[in-house]
This record gives structure tokens, C-alpha cells and sequence, in this order.
């Protein structure tokens, strides 16, 4: 069965209809990445797919036993209190040493275990809260918007850092992104919200479906670089193609 099954889904905050008849399935080892305007309900979605959120009709269903990773938007830590990486990963976990260093290897800053959450960057931040996700090895990764207040590159790198996680872990990925240059490079399958499902399918068939491009503008097919990551490039040629805005849509499909 699915990791994760919507089906019929409507949520509302009083009179205010955000998502209507929404559905969608995340299989094993899938990367689905939900885009949208602000306001067309992909938060929501997520949170009712964590049970923070009640939907007016439809259910979700997960997987029995499933275990979920969750990377929120942001997290706010005040600056002025003392507590290190580690202290961080195991405030809600009973985790050892051993697994906290094991996490954050795997999502790429093995050296932060000592480090004060106040003196990371942002980029060092997000990789320690994607390792936070990462230390009980969940089923599914659900990450809100997880590159938000990240330059160009610092996203790409996180997005190509995901992948390479579903590739050694095999676990599935749901994302949220508003990052329309980068965020289709890692995807399996793309969907399309706007308080209901748009249009939804590979990054290729959604960057040139109409409903997308009333949405996003007819020039997305630019600013979205649908570039696929070749792993036989250099990052530094990566992001060269990441900033190519002048790449037609059609040459980009090419690709």
C-alpha cells in the first residue's frame, strides 16, 4: 500500500475554503514535491497530513508503523540560549551520541555535533534540522519550505542533498517548495495546487501544462530551470544551468 494515501480532501478555516477534493498517494522511495501560489493551501495539506490540521471531509491514511521526518518552514531559537547540536537533537529523542553523529553525517555536516545552535548559519541550520528528521530513519520525509531564507545555490545544494538521501536511505519525500528554480531537479513527480490539485505528473509535463503557466506566468519555463541534475556534472556547471535564465523551456525539456 501507499506510505501515504489523501483522498477527497477539504480543509476550511471558518467560511474560508483553503483546499477542496484534494488527493494524492506518496509511494516508497518517491519524491512528490507540491508547489503553489501563497495561499493555495500547500501548508495546510501538510499539516493535515501530520494530523496538526482537521480536514472538513476526506481522510489521510498512513501506513501502519510508518515513521515520518519532519523538516518545518522555520524554527525560531532564541539567540541568547546556550545549547549545542547535540543538546538540540536530543531534546525530544532519548538518542545517544552515536546516532546524533550518525544524523548529522547524513545530512552532511558530520563536524556540528559541538557547535552553539546560535553561531550556524542559515544553511548549517536547516542541515541540522534535516538531521534532527533523520535520526529515528523514517519511512517519509516531509519537509515545509525547508530552503526558505536560502540563497540559489545554498537551495540547490539542499535539494541535490535530498535526493542523494532517498538514494541511501530509500525513504520517500513529500516537500513543499517555493523555490521554482531549483526544486524540480530532485522530483519524481510534481503537483500543482491552487486550493485544489491544477495539474499534477513529472516536472517536464507540469512545466508545460497551461493551468501551470496561468499560475506562474507563461515565462516560468525560464525562471523554473528545468534542468535535470546529471551526476556525471560539476556543481559548479549545476549552477552555472541554475542561473542560465535565458534557456528556453523547450531547450531546457531537451535536457
Amino acid at each position: 500500500m501507499s506510505l501515504i494515501s489523501v483522498k477527497n480532501l477539504s480543509i476550511a478555516y471558518g467560511a474560508h475554503v483553503v483546499l477542496r477534493n484534494v488527493a494524492l498517494d506518496l509511494e516508497p522511495g518517491e519524491i512528490v514535491t507540491i508547489v503553489g501560489p501563497n495561499g493555495s493551501g500547500k501548508t495546510s495539506l501538510l499539516r493535515a497530513i501530520i494530523g496538526a490540521t482537521t480536514p472538513v471531509s476526506g481522510d489521510v491514511r498512513q501506513k501502519p508503523g510508518i515513521k515520518i521526518g519532519y523538516v518545518p518552514q522555520r524554527l525560531h531559537i532564541d539567540q541568547t540560549l546556550p545549547i549545542t547540536v547535540e543538546r538540540f537533537m536530543t531534546l525530544t529523542d532519548r538518542v545517544g551520541t552515536d546516532a546524533c553523529k550518525a544524523a548529522l553525517g547524513a545530512a552532511g555536516v558530520p563536524d556540528l555535533l559541538k557547535r552553539q545552535m546560535s553561531g550556524l548559519s542559515g544553511g548549517q541550520f536547516q542541515r541540522v534540522l534535516l538531521a534532527r528528521a533523520l535520526i529515528n530513519q523514517p519511512d517519509v520525509l516531509l519537509l515545509d519550505e525547508a530552503t526558505q531564507g536560502l540563497d540559489q545555490p545554498g537551495s540547490a545544494a539542499f535539494y541535490q542533498h535530498i535526493e542523494a538521501v532517498r538514494n541511501d536511505t530509500g525513504c520517500a519525500v513529500l516537500m513543499i517548495s517555493h523555490d521554482l528554480h531549483v526544486v524540480m531537479s530532485a522530483s519524481d513527480r510534481v503537483i500543482c495546487l491552487n486550493g485544489h490539485v491544477c495539474c499534477e505528473g513529472t516536472p517536464a509535463v507540469v512545466a508545460s501544462a497551461p493551468e501551470y503557466r496561468a499560475l506562474f506566468g507563461a515565462g516560468t519555463g525560464g525562471a523554473l530551470a528545468l534542468y535535470r541534475h546529471e551526476h556525471d556534472h560539476h556543481h559548479e556547471h549545476d549552477h552555472a544551468h541554475d542561473h542560465a535564465h535565458d534557456h528556453t523551456h523547450e531547450h531546457e525539456v531537451a535536457e
